[in-house]
């Protein structure tokens, strides 16, 4: 799988930047340190100044690859969810029992993300904490219908229908596979982060995964209903 993986590039809807990033070293570099910079200080304070200053670089030759922070983010978010979606095609290949690639799929988009050394620039970790944190920031704007239509969603959602359609394999009488899905990519993302904030409101925690939890939710849920 590693030799699989090594080969591939992670497709980026081209609406999002102005310059792909990935065709220079400056392009490279304004991609890892705003995941670095965005991690630190938050999306609401971060800016292409602050960004700019960090990578010794004029703020107007980061706006030559994105036309807003916005966007930039929607880059982020898209680079992690299409990342996510690679290694939900690539673990679940050889897996033949319906039940068993389903747990492997809740596994994928639940568990606590490593570093992987294929994409020296991008800090793998460092980006699945801004997801957790400002995913919904992507979407949650007036602009998003309009964004939608032109595709920028699409690898977050290409995640929740490859899901979608593995709960259907597993029970095809069950009828809310794609809000059953939906709630297990979106519901991932809030536990990872009540477990370190709002601890007393959750059960997930070092033992109990959030890995743990939706798995017992959803084999249940489609059981129950099955």
């Amino acid at each position: 799988m590693d030799s699989l993986l090594s080969n591939i590039k992670i497709n980026i809807p081209p609406g999002i930047y102005l310059k792909d990033p990935e065709t220079s070293e400056l392009g490279k570099k304004i991609i890892e340190h705003s995941i670095i910079l965005i991690q630190d200080i938050g999306f609401e304070d971060f800016n292409f100044k602050k960004l700019g200053g960090v990578i010794g670089s004029n703020e107007s030759s980061i706006y030559r690859y994105f036309e807003s922070k916005h966007k930039l983010l929607i880059y982020l978010t898209s680079w992690y969810w299409s990342w996510i979606e690679y290694q939900l095609v690539l673990e679940i290949f050889s897996i033949t029992n319906a039940e068993e690639k389903l747990k492997k799929a809740i596994e994928i988009v639940t568990r606590t993300t490593k570093q992987d050394s294929k994409y020296s620039h991008i800090n793998e970790v460092l980006l699945n904490k801004i997801v957790i944190y400002e995913n919904s920031k992507s979407y949650l704007t007036k602009s998003v219908d309009t964004e939608n239509k032109e595709g920028f969603f699409m690898s977050y959602k290409r995640v929740v229908y490859r899901i979608s359609e593995i709960i259907s394999q597993c029970n095809s009488t069950y009828q809310y596979s794609l809000s059953l899905a939906s709630s297990i990519v979106d519901g991932a993302l809030h536990q990872h982060f009540i477990k370190s904030h709002f601890k007393t409101i959750t059960n997930c925690n070092t033992k109990n995964t959030p890995t743990h939890f939706f798995t017992n939710l959803v084999l249940n849920t489609i059981k129950i209903h099955g």
